[in-house]
């Protein structure tokens, strides 16, 4: 494996919860400490609810712990103000979230630049996307709209645009949710792919086919994460 591009130190997020009988907090992440590797696959994985998507949405800068640390390449993400964090997320994190996120009014290949432009000039960044699609299999619907696609090709998109700006680091929350097998075959090899050219991944899944794909597990259950062989997943 390479260097540690990813440190977590001393992760926590708590939330207030009202309910009739009583109100306090609770934590949805307690106390994690993780190091994510350059050109390594990590499989994070348990129950709904136990907190992996908020400790995801943590370490990809897009939530503000209430205690802790998370750096990247060496930089402390929660040092920086909003304007330079959203640039550094921009140059070295990529998201691929659940869900369905392509904007709809933009084609296939408009989502997939619009990152890269966010913060570049347009010095082939279509050529670039094209290329990333070509590599997740829908090259060929580069000029097509959202409304069009499968829920599979629309899970493509969102991948090809998470690399985009080339992370160090990639996230990605059940990025193979409700696809059939030979479209969560598909993906789990381009992240794998995308681990061994040199990234650091880490994928929240449900599948148990990951086992032939990752590196490291981890698991998580009631806000603790902690690492774990194939065998405590079963």
């Amino acid at each position: 494996m390479g260097d540690v591009v990813l440190k977590a130190e001393g992760l926590r997020k708590q939330f207030f919860r009202k309910s009739r009988e009583s109100a306090r907090n609770f934590d949805a992440v307690a106390e994690v400490n993780l190091q994510l590797r350059a050109g390594e696959l990590v499989a994070l994985m348990g129950r709904s609810g136990s907190g992996k998507s908020t400790l995801v949405n943590m370490l990809a800068g897009l939530s503000v712990p209430t205690e802790g640390s998370v750096s990247i390449g060496g930089t402390d993400l929660y040092a920086l103000d909003d304007v330079r964090l959203s640039e550094f997320r921009n140059k070295m994190v990529g998201v691929v979230p659940q869900g369905q996120t392509a904007l709809h009014s933009l084609s296939v290949i408009e989502n997939v630049t619009l990152p890269y432009l966010m913060h570049r000039v347009d010095d082939g960044a279509e050529r670039r996307a094209l290329d990333l699609l070509d590599r997740v299999g829908i090259a060929h619907l580069a000029d097509a709209y959202p409304r069009e696609l499968s829920g599979g090709e629309l899970r493509r998109i969102a991948i090809a645009r998470s690399l985009i700006c080339s992370p160090a680091v990639l996230f990605a929350d059940e990025p193979t949710g409700d696809l059939d097998d030979e479209n969560t075959r598909s993906v789990l090899d381009f992240l794998r792919g995308t681990a061994d050219g040199g990234a650091a991944v880490l994928v929240v899944t449900h599948e148990d086919s990951v086992e032939g794909y990752a590196d490291r597990f981890l698991r998580m259950d009631s806000g603790k994460c902690v690492e774990a062989g194939q065998a405590d997943l079963d």
